[in-house]
């Protein structure tokens, strides 16, 4: 399986103290030498951690493909349009969220979609769209002529923190404790399946595959055995450990559990 490793969270701890470092761009050669297979960034409206002259730099330098995600605002499309990475993946946005909370509303957004993915492939870009595991939006994407789609997992990752987190510390009964645990197993189990046949349409459809959102060391080999999707991003995990065990050791560690 592909691995994107996402490096917002390096602009992030820079931003923090509005500091120049540390600087994304160093992170560049470790994820190469780590065995990554591209590197994913995201371009925010409100800058809030990766800048215009940081993607453009990285874009420049890199020497595996860059992943650019972005919102659909015009303004966004043309500096991606200029940047011209080897794929931009079109990204909801909201001000006020800590992090992407969800899919595209492919379905309600299709002709300021069909604008932005054509001003894209127009200049070689290759397009992904980062949608809900849902068939509609996977109907939808195939329609506008997309390369690939990126599945949002965070439903999947939030279900299993709730499953194999720390159920005991809850005001729980024993009685209740089993009854929420054998729900959240059923829970789990159908929203892996729904991945799993929704890849597999996708696929079917002439479209490529791929998958992020909330995905770490504990629960990402479940989304691995799922043979439809081929690449996977991830970026706060990695990140986080390499706080204690360096970059290049986090991005080997991911690597050795995306084997099939």
């Amino acid at each position: 399986m592909l691995l994107g490793v996402n490096i917002d969270h390096i602009a992030v701890l820079r931003e923090a103290r509005a500091i120049a470092d540390p600087d994304p761009l160093d992170a560049l050669s470790i994820v190469k030498r780590a065995g990554a297979d591209q590197i994913t960034i995201h371009l925010r409206e409100d800058r809030r951690h990766i800048r215009d002259s940081d993607a453009e730099n990285i874009i420049k330098h890199s020497m595996l493909p860059i992943n650019l995600e972005c919102a659909i605002s015009p303004e966004i499309i043309d500096i991606v349009t200029t940047l011209r990475p080897h794929r931009a993946t079109i990204v909801p946005e909201k001000r006020e969220e800590v992090t992407t909370e969800g899919g595209l509303a492919v379905v309600g957004e299709q002709i300021a979609l069909q604008r932005a993915i054509a001003q894209l492939q127009a200049n070689e870009i290759e397009v992904s769209l980062f949608i809900d595991p849902t068939i509609e939006s996977v109907e939808a994407s195939k329609s506008l002529g997309v390369e690939w789609i990126e599945f949002h997992t965070g439903k999947y990752a939030n279900i299993y923190a709730m499953l194999y987190g720390n159920l005991a510390s809850t005001p729980y009964s024993i009685a209740e404790l089993e009854l929420t645990r054998t729900k959240l197993k059923k829970m789990l189990r159908d929203e892996l399946k729904i991945l799993r046949c929704l890849s597999y349409d996708a696929v079917e459809m002439g479209l490529r595959v791929a998958a992020g959102h909330g995905l770490n060391y504990h629960n990402v080999k479940e989304i691995v055995d799922i043979e439809t999707i081929e690449e996977l991003n991830i970026g706060q995990s990695i990140i986080a450990r390499s706080v204690f065990s360096g970059l290049e050791q986090a991005i080997l560690d991911m690597r050795a559990l995306l084997l099939r």
